[in-house]
């Protein structure tokens, strides 16, 4: 039964740290890559549309990204949507391709990048701390229920507590690799 609260704890966290790596991807660096993408949403026929859906992305120079619609008709839709975006840049579009090139990163801009980095970092540790509350508060249920004694329950804690550290660990590790992209000019 308290394997079941850390089992059910451990996948909870695990997707925690899953939603800050993506959070991270879509920080941009130096160098543009479709992770920046995935929060654009497109007005497609009425409905809002991942971008990574309806286009294909390449990357012919390290500020520049060209994103080519599968559906010519969704042509100016995706354009909009980039140019309504909070990137920076202004997208031009030849008929075929949507050509983006993304400015220059300022020092000012690179604190900003840190700045949200640190929040969607201190974002997922809350939502790591909400998981370790509910699964202590099972164990002590259990306890007080009398369905484990209260050996099995100080111990259910001290393993939790250790998965909690773990994982915490772990996007303090993202985090400071992050860090250090934005931060490398």
């Amino acid at each position: 039964m308290i394997e079941d609260a850390l089992l059910e704890a451990e996948e909870k966290m695990e997707k925690a740290v899953e939603v800050a790596k993506d959070n991270f991807a879509g920080i941009r660096t130096g160098r543009v890559n479709p992770g920046l993408f995935s929060n654009v949403l497109v007005d497609y026929y009425g409905a809002p549309t991942p971008l990574q859906q309806l286009a294909s992305f390449q990357t012919p120079e390290a500020r520049t990204m060209l994103v080519t619609p599968y559906d010519k008709g969704a042509m100016s839709a995706i354009e909009k949507a980039l140019r309504e975006s909070d990137m920076g840049a202004n997208p031009s579009n030849d008929g075929n391709v949507i050509r983006l090139v993304m400015p220059e990163l300022t020092a000012e801009r690179r604190k900003e990048y840190v700045k949200l980095a640190h929040t969607q970092a201190e974002e997922a540790k809350v939502s790591m701390r909400h998981v370790r509350r509910h699964a202590k508060d099972a164990i002590d249920k259990l306890v007080k229920d009398g369905e484990v004694g209260e050996d099995d329950g100080t111990r259910g804690e001290k393993e939790l507590d250790a998965l909690t550290k773990r994982y915490t660990e772990t996007v303090d590790d993202l985090l400071k690799r992050k860090e250090a992209e934005l931060t490398e000019v």
